[in-house]
């Protein structure tokens, strides 16, 4: 299996080939759309895009953790996480392309 990684910058190529703006406005496009997302997620909202998934900011309360090495007894601190729901379709489109 190959281990490409998909770039900001390759979003924004894809923009420019398939809108037709050019590479600069592609590339401002992106940025703020990722923005626009990760100001969301800040705010505690969740960013939905229909067909593809659900991103979600999550509180984790503190808990007690264990050192797997010693055994050791660890305070762990509550935080927040962002955690991403795939949509159905997406689910049933990954699960296609690796019969592939």
């Amino acid at each position: 299996m190959g281990e490409k990684t998909l770039t900001r910058m390759d979003l924004s190529e894809a923009v420019f080939r398939e809108v037709g703006l050019s590479r600069n406005e592609s590339a401002q496009l992106v940025e703020s759309m990722l923005q626009h997302m990760s100001d969301a997620l800040v705010k505690g909202e969740q960013v939905k895009i229909s067909s593809f998934g659900t991103f979600s900011v999550r509180d984790k309360s503190a808990r007690v953790g264990r050192n797997p090495k010693t055994g050791e007894e660890v305070p762990i601190q509550p935080r927040r996480v962002l955690t991403f729901r795939p949509s159905h379709l997406m689910k049933d489109r990954v699960a296609a392309g690796n019969k592939t």
